[in-house]
């Protein structure tokens, strides 16, 4: 069956007509600006509403989106200790999110100082799709990235597949 792993390496998925396979992604990452409509709604106040989105690919994971922070409505973002270091981009802060009686702790992400290959994203949030009502790419509800760790979002034109499932951790 396509999308098995087999013998630890997985089996990529053959992307239809306006698919994209994440195992033609790079390695290492790269970004890319998108004029998708992507919109975040948290406890039903849309948080995040832009046109100007930047896409960050990168081998075996769904996009990643990042939106700029002139399009977020950040008066409901409280920034949390966490922090996390990504090899390529560099240290990621956190933010918790809190509209009414909701919290969504450590649920979106920034590089305030990325890496010099992604300095592009600085000024840039991303958001963990679960933890959010709904995360939407030109109205098209997305799925998070399997395994809780990685935000990447899958949209039915992104094929696997995807990091994050059960037996991926060495991909």
């Amino acid at each position: 069956m396509k999308g098995d792993v087999i013998a630890g390496r997985p089996e990529r998925i053959e992307p239809g007509p306006g698919q994209e396979s994440v195992w033609d992604y790079p390695r290492p990452p790269r970004v890319e600006d998108t004029s998708r409509h992507v919109e975040v709604i948290f406890n039903g106040v849309t948080i995040a509403d832009t046109v100007r989105a930047k896409r960050v690919l990168e081998t075996s994971h769904p996009p990643s989106y990042y939106i700029p922070t002139e399009d977020v409505r950040m008066e409901y973002f409280v920034p949390s200790p966490r922090r996390s270091i990504c090899e390529w981009k560099g240290q990621a802060v956190y933010y918790s999110i809190t509209v009414a009686d909701r919290i969504a702790r450590n649920s979106a992400w920034t590089y305030p100082d990325p890496s010099e290959s992604f300095a592009e994203i600085a000024g840039y949030v991303a958001f963990y799709a679960p933890e959010m009502d709904e995360c939407l790419v030109d109205g098209e509800r997305v799925t998070p990235q399997p395994g809780g760790f990685y935000g990447g979002w899958i949209t039915s034109e992104i094929v696997g597949p995807f990091k994050g499932v059960p037996g991926s951790m060495g991909w």
